[in-house]
């Protein structure tokens, strides 16, 4: 009898557990791998999940198919760090109402022998490019991600298309790719926020910093609802007022890995 029970009443908790779920809104956030794996997704959206009623399901991918995903209307708000292909995807029609949050940049980490002789280059260019006449390993995302096109603008700056053995396309997220560089003592380029999270991890060191051209801002956008008329897009802007609000910017501000600040919010500065 007491067997009978313990099923039924496991199949009740399981029925319950249903009503709930199905009484949950769903958001579809398609988002870059860099705020997924720092964990500043999970320290950021259960306030709006609780307020909302709402379940956030993240897909975690490069901004360039992060977009891609978004065009096709099978999600309902991205949160990408590509301004030039933000700005194309919102003129294109895809997207409306993009807002400035949030803001890092990037880095050159390599080897503490430092082969290629970059260490304390104030240009990331010129960093690149003695890599590539060293033909010293580099590791590469490989994959349209933010980081994959801001390291393209770099080399486009040198007139250069990057090959060889020396250069190799790991086609993962920034964790993955940062392990491989780590492993073949190579370089490669990362966002600090990334950095930050998994630098107890590594061996390689920043070499290459502070240019202008290595900043990363982050930016959110609605999926249009005139071009896909399914997407959830009032609670889409509901999130875009979440992130982009005292309350959550104050949340951004404090996320730390230890004791550094992993990203800097800007929503009420927005970058031209």
């Amino acid at each position: 009898m007491s067997r009978t029970l313990a099923i039924a009443s496991v199949g009740l908790a399981v029925a319950c557990l249903s009503c709930v779920r199905a009484d949950e809104a769903i958001l579809r956030l398609a988002t870059t791998t860099s705020t997924y794996e720092t964990g500043l997704l999970d320290h950021i959206l259960p306030p709006f999940e609780k307020k909302h009623n709402v379940k956030v399901h993240v897909i975690s991918v490069g901004t360039g198919k992060a977009i891609k995903i978004a065009e096709n209307g099978d999600v309902d708000v991205i949160l990408v760090h590509a301004r030039a292909a933000e700005d194309k995807f919102v003129d294109d029609g895809c997207g409306v109402n993009r807002r400035d949050v949030m803001h890092n940049d990037f880095v050159l980490l390599g080897p503490t022998s430092d082969p290629a002789g970059i260490g304390g280059q104030r240009s990331a260019a010129e960093a690149l490019r003695r890599i590539a006449d060293g033909a010293r390993t580099f590791v590469s995302r490989g994959d349209d991600s933010g980081t994959h096109k801001k390291e393209k603008s770099l080399w486009a700056t040198l007139k250069r298309v990057p090959k060889g053995t020396w250069y190799l396309e790991a086609g993962q997220g920034m964790s993955a790719t940062l392990r491989m560089a780590d492993e073949k003592d190579a370089y490669v380029m990362v966002d600090r926020a990334t950095y930050l999270a998994t630098k107890d991890k590594l061996r390689l060191r920043i070499l290459v910093e502070g240019d202008s051209a290595l900043f990363n801002p982050y930016g959110i956008i609605p999926v249009s609802p005139y071009l896909h008329k399914h997407v959830k897009y009032d609670l889409a802007m509901a999130l875009v007022a979440w992130v982009t609000s005292p309350e959550c910017q104050q949340m951004i501000g404090d996320y730390q890995k230890g004791g550094n600040r992993l990203y800097h919010p800007n929503a009420a500065k927005p970058i031209q």
